[in-house]
């Protein structure tokens, strides 16, 4: 990875943004295409781009380097981040002691071997962003100390109904505290639906105000849609961090470096910071979907490139990590108003994440302020257009992937962190009830079987899930409906 990156030695001692801490080489093969266009097409947002192309670009490691200098040194020791994502894999670069997973929500759960697993590529590749650290190559993230809990929603397909998502919160918020050394104090969510239900009463929008009112700061992706598109649901929640992406332009100055024009905008809530998000080198999941896809965003054997407010939500989330190692007792809304203040503005959007400047900021006296979500709306207005699709029937309406919800009652208990009993969530059995040690992560919740039932007078749910093929959820710069895996495909000899 050294051919990469040129880091600027001293640098940090001038207390300078990241964009001028780090000046990047092309690393280009010959020939290689431009990073692709961010083209909606018929996607909800835009498309990540998978490119190997040069030109600009920061591997994990350059932007690890240049926040662990600007945090004195830190790497995310005693800090927990739980990855809502796709589920991580057992590759060089992804340390077994700093990976604990959790249940495996996903429709994915029902299979031995897909269980856990990242058939996609996301969660990977977001997970070296956060955490990755390799001695044998120097390939490191940006907290690599910090313990993370990957919790699986998203299956190959980029199936996953948004009650699933309320559920993965939940259990984050109830289980943050199970390793006293590394309580969870940060979720990454680079996951959003097109749903516009007002914020006061959104299910979604309440289960991270929840997360964020039990001490854990949400940084959510905001969104590639651009500037004719507003925030993705929970990003546009006023008590979240939403995140967008930024260039630093191939440059040393910090003054050239600019909002990625895919960000989405909103006139009502825009996003709060930016930070690093074109073309990051990050680990690569060998013969998931992006891996197989986009062959050419390939950097070597191990590592992949990427583009997107995905990307930078896990730079924000790593930063996140160091800034609560340095300063443990801040407060959700006080790492909130800290970041905001000492952003740099930049050209085009929100100003870029600066964390020297954060780490030595006074600390906010104030709270955020405004109405929080009660949670009683719909959850169907919150899946927005986004619908998980089992055997041609669409999952719509007052309905968990189970049956009926209330999202009345469901506020209500999960204020009250009643939400999960075991492996039970409101009533339905979803994982089993404690950890094990039966994975290649240090620890690993059990899993369980789900029982069958009907739903809508449909062959919507059965006890057969292993194989199905499953439709539809977006994830936040990507564009998921369409793609399928069969259980087959994979094996989980392939990542031992």
């Amino acid at each position: 990875m050294a051919a990469h990156r040129t880091v600027l030695a001293g640098a940090a001692a001038l207390g300078l943004t990241l964009g001028a801490l780090v000046a990047v080489t092309p690393a280009a093969a010959a020939g290689s295409a431009p990073v692709p266009a961010h083209d909606a097409g018929s996607a909800l947002w835009h498309a990540d781009a998978w490119s190997n192309a040069g030109g600009s670009g920061l591997t994990a490691t350059d932007i690890g380097t240049a926040y662990s200098a600007q945090a004195g040194g830190a790497d995310g020791t005693g800090v927990g981040i739980a990855l809502i994502d796709t589920g991580v894999v057992n590759v060089p670069g992804l340390p077994a002691a700093q990976i604990v997973n959790g249940p495996d929500l996903s429709f994915e759960s029902q299979s031995n071997n897909l269980r856990y697993l990242d058939t996609f590529g996301h969660g990977t590749h977001l997970a070296g962003i956060m955490v990755g650290s390799d001695p044998a190559t120097g390939f490191r993230g940006i907290a690599p100390k910090a313990k993370l809990t990957s919790i699986k929603v998203g299956a190959s397909g980029g199936a996953v109904d948004v009650s699933q998502v309320i559920a993965a919160i939940d259990w984050a918020v109830e289980h943050r505290g199970d390793d006293p050394a590394n309580p969870i104090r940060v979720i990454n969510l680079a996951y959003g639906t097109d749903g516009t239900q007002i914020t006061l009463y959104d299910p979604l929008n309440y289960a991270v105000e929840n997360a964020w009112r039990n001490g854990i700061v949400v940084v959510a992706a905001g969104g590639n849609a651009g500037a004719t598109a507003s925030l993705t649901n929970p990003a546009y929640d006023p008590f979240v961090l939403a995140v967008g992406s930024n260039s630093v332009n191939n440059t040393v100055a910090a003054t050239d470096d600019t909002a990625s024009s895919f960000n989405s905008r909103s006139t009502s809530r825009n996003i709060d910071l930016t930070a690093p998000g074109e073309q990051i080198v990050s680990l690569r999941d060998p013969g998931s979907y992006l891996d197989t896809t986009y062959p050419g965003a390939r950097v070597g054997d191990a590592y992949f490139r990427g583009s997107g407010t995905s990307q930078a939500s896990a730079v924000a989330t790593g930063a996140v990590a160091l800034l609560l190692q340095k300063r443990p007792t801040l407060t959700p809304d006080q790492v909130k108003a800290v970041l905001k203040a000492t952003a740099t503005p930049i050209a085009g959007g929100a100003g870029e994440l600066n964390l020297a400047a954060a780490v030595k900021a006074a600390t906010p006296s104030t709270a955020q302020t405004g109405t929080p979500s009660a949670g009683v709306g719909s959850l169907e207005t919150a899946r927005g257009t986004n619908h998980v699709v089992h055997d041609n029937q669409p999952l719509i309406g007052e309905y968990d992937i189970f049956g009926p919800f209330n999202p009345a009652v469901w506020a209500q208990t999960t204020r009250g962190g009643n939400a999960w009993v075991g492996g039970v969530w409101m009533g339905r059995r979803m994982a089993g009830d404690g950890w094990t040690g039966t994975s290649w992560a240090s620890k690993t919740w059990a899993a369980a079987t789900w029982s069958g039932q009907s739903w809508a007078a449909e062959a919507w749910y059965d006890d057969t899930w292993s194989g199905h093929y499953w439709s539809g959820g977006s994830w936040t710069g990507h564009y998921w409906s369409g793609h399928y895996w069969s259980s087959s495909s994979w094996s989980a000899q392939r990542w031992t």
